[in-house]
């Protein structure tokens, strides 16, 4: 990457508005399965995923990881350390919704709400779409910044 590219990436008002976006969108997509803790079991175990007696533990844990890891990136709070952890979490997503595909499961993702649906998700789209949100968990993460401590 060039220097200018490389400038532009690291400038604070980018780093801001992908901290935003990032932030903001894991913070939305935890309330539901925060507030529907079993609705959103039910979606985990329709995965076909996890062994049973990890299903109940995902559904009150994961929506909290979201929740506090898109607080702390959009607060600016060990933001580095949050980019990693969401950026993780879109790289599992990603597997999770693959395997899926590949078995030609018909799934809800869950992804932004516990409300299910009769003909489940469009696995393509989900697919695109993560993948199109690591890019600003990735610049986050990599792009040089004058505050590396966190």
């Amino acid at each position: 990457m060039n220097k200018k590219k490389s400038d532009f990436l690291a400038s604070l008002p980018v780093q801001v508005l992908f901290r935003f976006i990032l932030g903001g969108l894991f913070i939305y997509a935890s309330i539901s399965k925060i507030v529907h803790p079993f609705a959103f079991a039910k979606i985990i175990y329709n995965y076909k995923l996890l062994p049973d007696h990890l299903i109940y533990i995902s559904a009150i844990a994961l929506p909290w990881v979201e929740m506090i890891s898109g607080l702390f990136l959009v607060a600016g709070i060990f933001k580095r350390t949050a980019a990693i952890i969401l950026f993780s979490l879109l790289i599992i997503f990603i597997i999770a919704i693959s395997f899926n595909l590949i078995r030609g499961l018909d799934f809800d993702c869950g992804c932004f709400t516990t409300v299910t649906t009769e003909n489940g998700s469009n696995p393509v789209g989900l697919l695109i779409r993560d993948i199109l949100m690591l890019i600003p968990g990735g610049i986050i993460i990599f792009a040089p910044s004058c505050n590396r401590r966190d």
